[in-house]
């Protein structure tokens, strides 16, 4: 897994029981790589890159990712059955028919010896779906004592049973946002969310905010990164405030459209996972504006969830077995996404 963080490399052995239709998982080694300068500055200008530049970036990363692989097998002196990458996400353009993540699936496997599953989202994509958000199989089947299971990444996406239906979506930027913001105060990230804590809040700002008609569709959606710089950052951009007002105003946002999206079944159980976990005042603010019980899973779960659903999706195709729900992503049926090369 690469995040819209870009804060590194997420690397997970995960292992899954399956006994009568009920899947188990273990997460038995998890590592994140984090970028190298080099590398992060390549994958955050990968938009920008002319046809031939972004199709040697495909490849070159593709290796890239291969030689972490090996490094992490070398580590733990283990012999998996295959890899299942997600890649990096560069456009998310659902509404032209066009997603893509890049890291060459040939290239990982000529590094890694293994057969490689990648390219989870354009079969749906296809198929007329958001191509996201894509964990909701993995959360019905291996989260499904949960009633709400909720990721604060680059963006909240948000997956729940109702009407014996998953439902999914995307509901706000987060990290990617409030990581950008904190950059402007010489933090990577807002640390425990103390400093948004310490801002005063933008209430015109946060109308602002939230009166984006993004808001007003229902769920299947989802968001890519030129989503918030034609809405989000505008927005910000146009204010004086203070970085640190600014970072108020967005948790505020994030933790209203955050709960908004769980209000119309209220009393049930959320489990978090992400980063996002990690944002104390974040979490505060969620936990002010919802009924529901907010839960927070051990590390290995808050921080390699979504690598562990992605293995399991991979583990679906590699069975030919629907791992994609139409429910989810709006598509005509349900699929069975990802592309196999083997070395």
């Amino acid at each position: 897994m690469s995040g819209t963080s870009l804060d590194g490399t997420d690397v997970a052995l995960c292992h899954f029981t399956e006994d009568e239709g009920s899947w188990t998982y273990e997460i038995r080694a998890a590592v994140t790589y984090p970028y190298p300068e080099e590398w992060a500055e390549k994958l955050r200008k990968a938009h920008t890159c002319d046809g031939l530049s972004l199709a040697l970036l495909h490849t070159t990363y593709g290796h890239y990712l291969g030689g972490i692989v090996r490094k992490f097998l070398r580590q733990h002196s283990i012999s998996p059955h295959f890899v299942a990458s997600h890649g990096h996400t560069v456009f998310h353009q659902p509404s032209s028919g066009m997603t893509l993540q890049i890291g060459c699936g040939a290239a990982l496997a000529a590094e890694t010896g293994l057969p490689v599953v990648c390219d989870f989202r354009t079969t749906d994509v296809a198929k007329g779906g958001q191509g996201a958000p894509l964990v909701p199989m993995g959360d019905r089947l291996l989260f499904g004592s949960y009633f709400y299971c909720l990721n604060l990444g680059g963006f909240a996406n948000i997956s729940y049973s109702h009407n014996n239906t998953r439902t999914a979506g995307d509901i706000c930027p987060v990290n990617m946002v409030l990581n950008s913001l904190s950059t402007a105060l010489g933090y990577a990230f807002d640390p425990g969310g103390s400093l948004a804590r310490n801002g005063n809040l933008d209430k015109v700002l946060l109308r602002d905010l939230n009166a984006l008609p993004f808001y007003r569709n229902q769920p299947p959606k989802s968001l890519g990164r030129e989503w918030v710089e034609m809405n989000i950052t505008p927005l910000l951009n146009q204010t004086h405030r203070p970085a640190q007002d600014l970072l108020r105003t967005y948790t505020e946002h994030a933790a209203f459209q955050i709960s908004a999206s769980m209000d119309h079944d209220p009393g049930h159980d959320v489990i978090v996972t992400g980063g996002g976990a990690y944002n104390t005042f974040l979490l505060e603010r969620i936990r002010a504006l919802t009924p529901n019980p907010v839960i927070i899973p051990d590390d290995l779960v808050i921080q390699y969830k979504e690598a562990l659903i992605f293995a399991f999706l991979g583990v679906l195709r590699m069975r030919s077995q629907v791992n994609c729900l139409r429910s989810a992503t709006g598509a005509s049926e349900d699929s069975c996404g990802g592309a196999v090369y083997l070395p």
